[in-house]
């Protein structure tokens, strides 16, 4: 057995370092992934927040929590009370089909909200290109899913580096230290996943793949394209 493959087998033998994985897999979940970062937007960009109060902040927060963290957790929930899903942890590319797919219909829905906000409570674009990645990103993870498991962790770390990417290309406002922190965050969720052997490293890669590029996708669709299509 090759050298690497033996310091790789160590990690995920080690218990100290298993628990660590674990934390940092329930901390940087997917779920939470979509109200984390709509906040952290809204705090390193105010500029594109013009006019939003935190108040007015939190209660779009609480709209968000409600259709990306609570509707999915009880889909989940009651798919496996009804023994549609094996585990609640979707381990399996089989029990990922039915929350993936509801999942797509919550996000789809936040983006129309967010979207359809009429003056004088109107949503920033750096926002909604956010949410429409992040329904692009749940589109994508399940086509892939289809044929191939693939890391759900990673892209959420994936669409987090996205939106700041973008960020960096639509503001003046220097978000370098985030975007670095950004990247540590999103190789301790890559790390956390192969240390508890949910994932192999191309699953892990193909996840940041799909999560930046959802991102730079929204970006250049609701920017560049969405004119031409209307």
């Amino acid at each position: 057995m090759p050298q690497s493959h033996l310091k790789v087998e160590q990690l995920t033998q080690n218990k100290f370092l298993r628990a660590c994985a674990k934390v940092i897999s329930i901390i940087c979940h997917p779920v939470f992934m979509p109200v984390v970062m709509a906040y952290v937007l809204f705090l390193i960009n105010r500029t594109s927040f013009g006019g939003v109060s935190p108040e007015k902040m939190y209660e779009w927060l609480g709209i968000l929590a409600l259709n990306t963290i609570f509707f999915p957790l009880v889909t989940v929930f009651l798919l496996k009370r009804l023994n549609f899903i094996d585990s609640i942890y979707l381990h399996t590319s089989k029990d990922r089909i039915i929350p993936l797919i509801a999942t797509m219909t919550f996000y789809f829905w936040a983006y129309l909200v967010f979207k359809n906000f009429k003056p004088p409570t109107v949503s920033p674009q750096i926002l909604k290109i956010f949410l429409l990645g992040n329904f692009w990103g749940i589109i994508c993870v399940f086509m892939v899913n289809i044929f191939k498991k693939v890391s759900m962790h990673t892209a959420g770390a994936g669409s987090m580096i996205g939106i700041l990417i973008v960020v960096m290309i639509t503001s003046r406002v220097d978000i370098f230290g985030a975007l670095m922190i950004s990247l540590l965050i999103a190789g301790l969720i890559g790390t956390s996943r192969l240390v508890l052997r949910a994932h192999t490293r191309g699953e892990i890669g193909l996840g940041y793949i799909l999560g930046i590029v959802s991102q730079l996708g929204a970006y250049i669709y609701l920017t560049r394209l969405i004119n031409i299509f209307d």
